[in-house]
């Protein structure tokens, strides 16, 4: 029941790629709450606060797709080689900025989406890189691993960052990130060299739109993978809960700011503990079914929180909710690395990448619409509601999902 941790000792590159990331991501996390720090004391709006992920967003979702189809084209460790030493280069720009004393927002942001391209390369091609380095039977522990290292950087990141402040000011906070980052650059310099299988490329001899089509067109006639985008899609537009925090802070529980922090760590703490107990996971044969599930219980949680008025009750139906879908992307993370074949693997990952980062967004302006026009706990509640009755008819729709075998990938 406990960790499931043989991916760490199957495979070496593995393993330094996975600590690498870990490393950098707490850095990460630390610069993004530095940036909005730093652009907060500069402009005291917090619009300019939140154009900052406006600028992050739009190069991510832009740069997604090509950025797999990159990844199905070229020798992916020189191209994450090449997209962790911009994104190392980006840390950098920030150090010297603030060493030099600049106070341009202008400059951030321009860093920001800079960060927001090169991460949109990095990510589909780390992840599209991690199947050829183990076995498929060990993808769910892997991505569970994966997840483990993503939430224990946005948990105890934003706190590293704020201390870091206190303690040497914004310079300070940006240098352990471009020292951090170090990790991950040397982790992918060490990966032995990953040619693709079958090259990708349009009419002019490159990468390009025809390939990014081709990978659209494919994911259109796969249903498995399909799904699964579908089923994430449920959960982050229709049961996104974060936006409302604020509200529901003072108005649910009587709190104030350190509420709202509160409630922003309860998912992730959620997820932590259930990797803490995901030995279980690589044993599940059934993964779209237990997407499904997984799916299920996370709009459950999201609409038993929005009726909940103890915080201690609140707190915990989040990190269920949290819980479920670190399961469920890791499961999600698997079928789509086990049953896309290797010469699209890269495009697929940028499609994941997109909806990962478009899905919550877009369920951000949902909750906060609805709650706008009717009130917190209808939003709340409905939208869980909405989360399951999504899933389920897209799972009578596409029937043939929740019998998905893992011994058998089937795309």
């Amino acid at each position: 029941m406990l960790t499931d941790i043989r991916p760490l000792q199957a495979s070496a590159d593995f393993r330094r790629l996975w600590l690498g990331s870990t490393v950098s991501q707490l850095g990460q996390q630390m610069t993004a709450v530095t940036i909005a720090i730093q652009v907060f004391a500069i402009t005291g709006s917090t619009f300019s606060v939140g154009l900052v992920g406006l600028f992050s967003l739009v190069p991510l979702v832009t740069f997604g797709l090509y950025g797999g189809a990159l990844t199905d084209a070229l020798d992916r460790r020189k191209l994450a080689l090449v997209a962790s030493c911009g994104l190392w280069g980006s840390s950098l720009l920030l150090v010297a900025h603030a060493a030099l004393g600049w106070e341009s927002v202008g400059f951030l942001y321009g860093v920001v989406a800079l960060q927001g391209g090169f991460f949109a390369v990095n990510s589909p091609t780390r992840n599209a890189i991690v199947p050829r380095l183990i076995d498929a039977e060990l993808l769910p522990a892997a991505n569970a691993l994966n997840m483990a290292s993503f939430n224990l950087g946005f948990t105890l990141g934003p706190l590293l960052g704020a201390l870091a402040i206190g303690a040497g000011g914004y310079t300070f906070a940006y240098a352990i990130d471009a020292v951090t980052f170090t990790a991950a650059v040397y982790a992918v310099f060490r990966l032995p060299p990953m040619p693709p299988l079958s090259a990708t490329e349009d009419a002019t001899g490159r990468p390009g739109l025809r390939s990014v089509v081709e990978g659209l067109r494919f994911l259109k006639g796969a249903r498995n993978l399909s799904m699964t985008f579908i089923l994430d899609m449920c959960a982050m537009v229709l049961a996104q809960p974060r936006a409302l925090f604020p509200a529901v802070a003072g108005g649910f529980f009587g709190g104030g700011v350190r509420t709202v922090g509160l409630l922003q760590a309860a998912p992730a703490l959620g997820s932590l503990l259930a990797f803490a107990f995901s030995g279980w996971v690589g044993k599940v044969r059934r993964q779209g079914l237990a997407i499904a599930l997984c799916v299920i219980t996370y709009g459950a949680a999201v609409a038993a929180f929005g009726f909940s008025r103890a915080l201690w009750l609140g707190v915990l139906f989040l990190a269920m909710s949290g819980a479920a879908d670190m399961v469920s992307a890791a499961y999600r993370q698997t079928i789509l690395q086990a049953a896309a074949p290797d010469n699209l693997r890269g495009r697929l990952q940028g499609v994941f990448i997109v909806v990962v980062a478009g899905g919550p967004r877009l369920g951000d302006f949902v909750a906060g619409s609805t709650a706008a026009l009717l009130t917190p706990t209808i939003a709340l509640a409905g939208g869980g509601i909405a989360c399951i009755v999504a899933v389920m008819a897209f799972s009578a729709w596409q029937h043939g999902f929740l019998r998905y075998d893992a011994k058998h990938p089937t795309p």
